[in-house]
Order: structure tokens, then sequence, then C-alpha cells
């Protein structure tokens, strides 16, 4: 049996989040407490007692998904992944749980990459769309043919759940024709920008020369990273391949799959909330899906 450790990404915070944890185990907490010192304001406020409103700023959200998805796994006493993986953001958790960065180096790079985001959205207006009940080949086809705006695939989620991501115009384009096609639905997420397209190629630069400047270190197991949903452990492959998902899409569907295929049987979901969980179960049935 292969345990596949797995990290939520942007959307999984909730108010109170970490804080059984903090309280729970002094190897989190000072990891927590170290996060406040990193990032220069007391985040751990926020993410104890903020509002949801106080969560969703750009420079709170990613940085409070990263921080307590490693320390839950910090906290465990059996925490062995035979291999990881995370989604989008939760990409730089699985590598500070397989020893790839360190979690001061994680957290400042998952910093840098949130307000690099925040700027590429604002210099370009843009958005996303969940797209429910239509084979991946489909939405591809549909975003292919919208060719005087951006609208590409974004999310592999599971079968029968693609986001999409692209230009104001070319989401509302996109989502039309995918209702047209026979989607069961096709809805715009509330999403400040669209992520994991070509719109975020200055955020990619911007985070590419921060990673070039971050010491990787060989994992103590693969990482099954989101571009291409292949193992790896090859420090340069890994940090070329974190450098383009900003602009590529996620292919969570794929991962799982190909974890599946090299010997996962139970997955173990670090982070708040259970949506990979969820996930999981309907991309691979067979494999057991908790949380740690």
């Amino acid at each position: 049996m292969k345990r596949a450790y797995v990290f939520p990404g942007q959307g999984a915070q909730f108010t109170g989040m970490g804080k059984d944890v903090y309280e729970g185990s002094p190897k989190a907490r000072a990891l927590m407490d170290e996060a406040n010192r990193i990032l220069g304001f007391d985040i751990l406020s926020i993410m104890f007692s903020g509002s949801a409103d106080d969560l969703k700023q750009t420079k709170v959200t990613q940085p409070a998904i990263f921080i307590h998805s490693v320390a839950v796994a910090q906290a465990s006493s059996d925490f062995k992944p035979d291999m990881v993986a995370g989604h989008s953001l939760g990409e730089f958790s699985s590598l500070v749980a397989n020893g790839t960065l360190s979690f001061a180096d994680g957290l400042r790079l998952v910093s840098q990459r949130a307000q690099a985001m925040q700027k590429a959205c604002e210099q370009n207006p843009s958005t996303m769309a969940a797209i429910l009940g239509l084979d991946d080949a489909k939405v591809e086809e549909i975003c292919a043919s919208i060719t005087d705006e951006v609208v590409v695939a974004a999310n592999y989620n599971c079968p029968g759940q693609l986001v999409i991501s692209g230009s104001l115009k070319g989401i509302d384009i996109a989502c039309e024709k995918m209702k047209a096609a026979g989607a069961k639905r096709a809805l715009p997420l509330q999403v400040g920008g669209a992520f994991h397209s070509p719109l975020m190629e200055p955020a990619r630069e911007e985070l590419a020369a921060a990673i070039e400047r971050t010491q990787f270190h060989t994992p103590t197991c693969p990482v099954y990273q989101n571009v291409n949903a292949q193992p790896a452990m090859d420090v340069a492959q890994i940090k070329q391949n974190l450098i383009a998902q900003l602009t590529a899409p996620v292919r969570w569907t794929q991962s799982v799959q190909r974890m599946v295929a090299d010997g996962a049987t139970h997955f173990v979901e670090c982070g708040p909330g259970k949506v990979l969980q969820g996930l999981v179960k309907k991309i691979a049935p067979a494999a057991e899906a908790t949380s740690l």
C-alpha cells in the first residue's frame, strides 16, 4: 500500500482554520509563529478569527492555506509520504512536505506568487468558469473555437468537471457555447482573474525570478506536478514545472490517475476543507481518501 499526500489550493480557506493544530501541537505552533515573522503581519489572527472577506485578501488567502497545510503535515507523527501532489497553490505545500523547499522559502514564494497574480489580474481583467457535464475533449474544442478572445481549459478537476479561464468576454461566449453543447452547468466563478491561462504571463515571469533565487533540495519522494501529471525527483525539472504552472492547466484528474497507476491506494488530504477527497473519490473510486 502506498500513501499519497495531497494539498489543497485557493478556495479552501475558512475562518478558524489552523487554530486546532496551533493549540494542539507545539511543533505546528512554532512553525505558525514563524510565519507571522516571515510575512511581517499577524496572519494567524486573521486565520483564527478574521471574517470571510479578511481571508479573501490576496496577501492572506494563499499564505494562509499554505501555512495550515504544512502545519497539519508537520504535526502528524506518522507523516511518511510515498508520493505527494498539490492542486495549484497546494503544489508549494507538497514541496515543503517532501523536503524540496524549506517552510520559510516556501512561504516567501507563496506570498510573492499571490502578489504577482494580483498584479496580473489588475493588468488584465479576466475570470474563470466551472463547466459541468461535458467531456474534456468537447470543452477543449469549444475553447479552441473562440479565436478572438483568450479562453483555455485551466483545471481538470475530475471527469465531468473542468474549469476554464480567460478574458471576461471570452468566458461569457464560452459559457453560452458550453450550455448549447449540453453542459449541465456553465458557472462563472467569483475569482479575481484568469488563473492558469496565458493572461498570467506577467506573474509567471515575476515568480520565475523568485524561484531561481530560491534554494531547492533533493526531495524525499516524488511530487506529481500539475503541468504534466508526472512524478518528479529532479530539482531542475521541479523548478521548471513550478514556473510553468501559472500559465498552464492544473491536470489534477491525470495526476491522481498516474498516482494510482504507480501504486497509490490511500490518499490523505492535508489542509483546510475536503475538496480533494471528493475529487479523488470521483477520479479513483477504489482508492481510500481521508483527511490528516
